[in-house]
């Protein structure tokens, strides 16, 4: 009765939740979901009862558990007196405390992503999404609801495992406050990782069923790869260290052990992230500073997530953000990445030229994942390039708003190759002046190509991409993202197969997205014609790409004159 009234005052607050919820709360559905939660828990329960120490005659027995004077992270058990052993109960705590939290994240993550996606895709069959798109409500509205009564079943699980999860902090000696700032991080991260399969689930209609099962293998392995690192390798000074803050289970340690890394006590966690830094902030130092980092990291990513959905909800044609959203967009994520790679050695920097060297192709590397979601986000369809350049010149506020250089730049509806332009443009003005900074070496006249050869390529996938989706073809976005997919891969495929390495055949490899691997051993004249053979490739395509926009935008009228086009014929 309780259960009924809370979700009919959330109905009045939010529609959407009280229709998510009245579909999902079945008294079946909760007491099989409350089931599954408590009997989870107590097979961990007695999973961890089977690792503390049995006695076994007069046999020395070692367990982490026990209390002796540590040895290689097994420690000899004393006994009690009482014919069993001394138990480090708190340290036994920790170790269910962590494991219930590790579930819980893969579960919330994991779970909630396919929950969502695959909740996405039935409306999309059924017609009901469409449905939605029609009501009153707000798209904040609607998809908020989503995000509270979609995984409702699986915050049922994870709250009937709260009760256990907080007795096991206390017993561990975990502080509370810090407790309560984990909850933080793990909420903020749900945030971050359900808008983004929301959005992931409206951009991949075509997909179908298997979206889900896409978009929630892809968060497993990144869960997965990150937990590895952070808890095996920990920190690298590479940019690539980011991506780890992506993962909650990377602030565990701080809540094992808030005032030392005491391998001894925590074996199977490293202790290297102490050193995160970026722009030499030391965000690793305490918990709160690495909290805090992470809910901001979520929070950025969450807003930009935001602003895609609500742009692409009600209007699915429509480009997931605007122009000016994406400069911003670069800028901020640049700024981001940028701080974790200024310092590859934090105790002698600036004898480390091989580190920066490696950061900065790092970087180049994550530019290019970055230009190419650009590229996905910001390109317009065909019918929207040609609505644009046929009646562009109607448009009586065209020239008020700066004409056509001032529409390229700030435009919805018009090509985007402009627009990736001043993106690189942004990048390389937030990385030029790091690398000029650099020490003097044998590094830093490479990196300044390679940045140069990186914003030339991305602005030949930007114009193919376009020029793609410009196609009277029916599959327009399958054929780009196979398009720029093979100018990417085939490259180095085939350069392989014919045992052309970096090394051997530099001039070769800068014509590819991997140039940077073979800088240092290519001669200044190949270096030139590469330059030279990109930026030619480059104006030849916008030559194409501005005659295909031409041609779009001849009224058909003006086309059958002037003998361009034939009525289709039909046989009788």
């Amino acid at each position: 009765m309780a259960l009924n009234n809370l979700v009919n005052q959330l109905g009045e607050l939010n529609p959407q939740v009280f229709r998510e919820l009245k579909g999902r709360f079945k008294q079946r559905n909760v007491l099989i979901t409350v089931a599954i939660s408590l009997v989870g828990q107590l097979m961990m329960l007695i999973g961890f009862g089977s690792k503390l120490p049995v006695v076994d005659g007069d046999r020395t027995i070692y367990n982490r558990y026990c209390t002796g004077v540590n040895y290689d992270y097994q420690r000899p058990c004393l006994p009690d007196g009482l014919g069993g052993f001394e138990i480090n109960w708190p340290l036994w705590w920790q170790d269910v405390f962590v494991w219930l939290s590790i579930i819980a994240v893969f579960s919330l993550l994991v779970v909630g992503t396919y929950m969502l996606i695959s909740d996405l895709s039935k409306e999309e069959s059924r017609g009901t999404l469409n449905f939605l798109r029609l009501t009153p409500q707000s798209s904040r509205s609607i998809l908020g609801g989503k995000l509270l009564g979609v995984p409702a079943l699986l915050y049922l699980a994870v709250g009937f495992a709260l009760p256990l999860h907080f007795c096991a902090a206390i017993a561990g000696q975990i502080h509370l406050i810090e407790l309560l700032g984990f909850y933080t991080v793990l909420a903020t991260s749900c945030l971050f990782c359900y808008s983004m399969a929301l959005l992931f689930g409206l951009v991949s209609r075509s997909l179908g069923g298997f979206q889900a099962w896409l978009g929630s293998g892809a968060v497993l392995i990144f869960l997965w790869i990150t937990t590895m690192v952070i808890h095996d390798s920990g920190v690298s000074n590479y940019p690539a260290d980011w991506l780890t803050l992506f993962n909650p289970t990377i602030v565990l340690p701080y809540l094992i052990d808030s005032n030392s890394f005491d391998a001894s006590r925590i074996s199977t966690y490293h202790r290297s992230f102490q050193d995160l830094r970026w722009f030499g902030i030391h965000i690793g130092a305490s918990f709160w500073t690495m909290a805090g980092f992470i809910v901001l990291n979520y929070g950025v990513g969450s807003y930009w997530l935001g602003q895609g959905l609500n742009r692409c909800f009600h209007n699915p044609k429509a480009t997931l953000i605007n122009k000016q959203q994406s400069y911003w967009l670069t800028a901020s994520l640049e700024a981001v990445i940028l701080g974790f790679a200024l310092n590859p050695q934090v105790k002698n920097w600036r004898g480390y030229t091989h580190g920066l060297e490696q950061n900065s192709q790092m970087l180049l590397v994550f530019n290019v994942v970055l230009f190419l979601a650009l590229i996905a986000a910001l390109s317009p369809h065909r019918q929207t390039l040609q609505d644009w350049a046929r009646y562009r010149h109607q448009d009586r506020t065209f020239r008020k708003k700066g004409g056509l250089i001032a529409d390229l730049i700030w435009g919805d509806k018009s090509p985007a190759v402009v627009a990736v332009a001043i993106n690189c443009a942004i990048a390389s003005a937030m990385l030029l002046p790091w690398i000029l900074l650099w020490p003097a070496n044998e590094y830093k006249i490479a990196a300044l190509f390679a940045l140069l050869l990186n914003s030339s390529i991305i602005m030949i996938y930007a114009t193919v991409a376009q020029l793609m989706l410009l196609m009277k073809a029916k599959k327009r976005a399958a054929g780009a993202v196979i398009t720029v997919g093979g100018l990417i891969l085939l490259p180095p495929i085939l350069f392989s197969i014919g045992s052309m390495d970096p090394y051997e055949t530099p001039a070769l490899w800068l014509f590819s997205a991997f140039h940077w691997t073979s800088l240092q051993h290519a001669t200044a004249s190949s270096v030139f014609l590469a330059i030279i053979g990109q930026s030619l490739a480059l104006t030849l395509l916008n030559v194409q790409l501005g005659r295909q926009l031409r041609q779009a935008g001849e009224s058909t009228t003006k086309a059958l004159l002037s003998g361009k086009t034939q009525l289709p014929v039909t046989a009788d």
